[in-house]
């Protein structure tokens, strides 16, 4: 009861009744003035065909076009309201202007090795072509493998990450979607504090959306207490805007610019475990040394430079070259990234896309979602078609119901394409992981769905024959036989109607 009055009362639940408060009044002032005036109704509709037609003529997916079109067409009453406060993925020009102030003030600290691409493009020319475009069009460099091992789940990573973080003589800078109070929160914070005391300068970032219902209001403060400093990234507010879309979903941590963890899990106990509420739940974490952290480093520092307004000096926090005497080099290529709204790039999306493009033998994908545009169906059906084996592990038990049909909708279209579907039976999978052909593998937060690919702050890793590509292949083989498959009758079995609901949710996907 009393954590139902909480949330009944909470942060979210009165932000999103004045949110649709105002929304509603707006929608109710245009239907208002559509009645009263047959002259303005006729206006409203000619105003709804040229937005109509200038959503259509825009730089935008396929998906988007369509389900706001329809919208507008349609119910323009409601729909042109809806398309100019929550629609445009773009943000505004001060805030985009802002972002690429920052963007350009870390461009000198992203260099890279003398030689390393060209020894990428001596073994491998796709490999060397993905790492072109990752580093002209997201800007982050190409490394040499030193160390990266994948772990398979959190509770697996989590010891490791603790004696990490122990471990800690300069620095520690941490950026989370999730982050809640409980045994794997609860622990990390008791290093900090330590580590904090001791001098090491700690520095977090979390996303106030994500942690709407699991810290208290203003959390940041009792941190800094602690000598934690602590930065809220976008702060939820009840207003109708944009801005409110982009959120910060990169899971990063840094370690005195020698050691870098990512991954899909978040600061909770559900993703080690201590917690059990969908089922298992399987997480994918990357432990990475070497000069390839010095990317993640900058995405945090530019980060926390966007969020606090404080600007900083990269050189402070990178591995000085006695550090680096002890690195070993390995026999691979790693690659971190980030995804931004910012930039009208899509680098999260166009990384899987050019995987899928070029798989000679397999691809084996992990997504939590499975929301996918045209682009992405017609890709991997295509690859499918060509004789690829395409297989795509999806959760068995939904953590958000909506979003779970949302998944079997999109079933049908792509099993009947050749593509081979499972479903997770332990519990929820939430890993976003691609690997291919025993070469290539892309690991980080991203999801197959439209928020994630287009409207939040991502990151992954781009790998090339490291030792985590096979850890990756052989989390997936061992994936494969705990769960089951999606024949073609299961995917196209449902009745009429649910079929005709299915196509409504692929239909309005991109809005939700």
């Amino acid at each position: 009861m009393k954590r139902f009055v909480n949330r009944l009362f909470g942060k979210l639940t009165i932000g999103t009744l004045m949110i649709c408060l105002q929304f509603g009044w707006l929608v109710y002032l245009v239907y208002g003035a559509t009645k009263a005036n047959s002259i303005v109704n006729l206006i409203l509709e000619i105003v709804a065909v040229f937005i109509a037609l200038n959503i259509v003529n825009k730089d935008m997916r396929t998906s988007f076009k369509l389900s706001w079109t329809f919208l507008i067409l349609f119910l323009p009453i409601f729909g042109i309201p809806a398309y100019y406060i929550f629609g445009r993925s773009e943000v505004t020009k001060r805030t985009r202007r802002k972002m690429v102030r920052v963007s350009e003030a870390f461009a000198p600290f992203r260099t890279e090795e003398p030689g390393v691409r060209e020894a990428l493009k001596e073994r491998n020319c796709y490999a060397a072509k993905q790492s072109y475009y990752i580093t002209n069009y997201a800007g982050f460099p190409l490394y040499r493998e030193d160390s990266c091992r994948y772990y398979e789940s959190a509770e697996a990573l989590f010891p490791q990450l603790l004696e990490d973080l122990l471990s800690a003589e300069k620095f520690i800078f941490m950026e989370y979607f999730i982050i809640e109070t409980g045994v794997m929160f609860d622990s990390i914070l008791a290093v900090l504090e330590r580590k904090a005391k001791e001098g090491v300068l700690v520095r977090l970032i979390y996303d106030d959306f994500g942690c709407i219902r699991t810290l208290p209001p203003h959390y940041s403060r009792t941190l800094q207490e602690k000598g934690i400093h602590c930065a809220c990234f976008n702060p939820f507010r009840p207003v109708m805007s944009v801005v409110m879309n982009n959120r910060d979903h990169r899971k990063i941590t840094v370690i005195d610019g020698r050691i870098a963890y990512t991954g899909g899990f978040n600061l909770a106990d559900e993703y080690i475990n201590q917690k059990v509420r969908f089922g298992y739940w399987k997480d994918a974490g990357l432990r990475m040394t070497g000069d390839c952290e010095r990317s993640f480093t900058t995405m945090f520092l530019e980060m926390w430079t966007y969020t606090t307004g404080c600007p900083e000096d990269c050189t402070k926090y990178r591995m000085s070259e006695k550090e680096g005497e002890n690195r070993r080099q390995g026999a691979g290529f790693i690659q971190p990234y980030g995804d931004s709204p910012m930039d009208r790039e899509d680098t999260g999306e166009n990384v899987y896309l050019n995987l899928i493009a070029h798989a000679r033998s397999y691809i084996y994908i992990f997504t939590p979602y499975l929301i996918l545009g045209t682009e992405m169906t017609t890709a991997l059906v295509n690859a499918a078609k060509s004789g690829v084996d395409v297989r795509i592990v999806v959760p068995a038990i939904p953590d958000k119901k909506l979003v779970y049909l949302l998944t079997r909708a999109n079933y049908a279209p792509l099993v009947k394409g050749g593509v081979k579907i499972f479903e997770y039976t332990p519990g929820f999978i939430h890993s976003k992981c691609f690997v291919v052909d025993d070469q290539y593998a892309a690991v980080g937060t991203i999801n197959l769905d439209y928020r994630s690919l287009y409207l939040h702050f991502e990151c992954g890793v781009f790998m090339y024959e490291t030792e985590a590509v096979m850890q990756v292949k052989s989390d997936a083989l061992s994936a494969f036989e705990k769960s089951r498959p999606v024949p073609l009758e299961r995917a196209e079995s449902y009745h009429r109607i649910v079929r005709l609901f299915f196509g409504v949710l692929r239909l309005f996907a991109p809005l939700l």
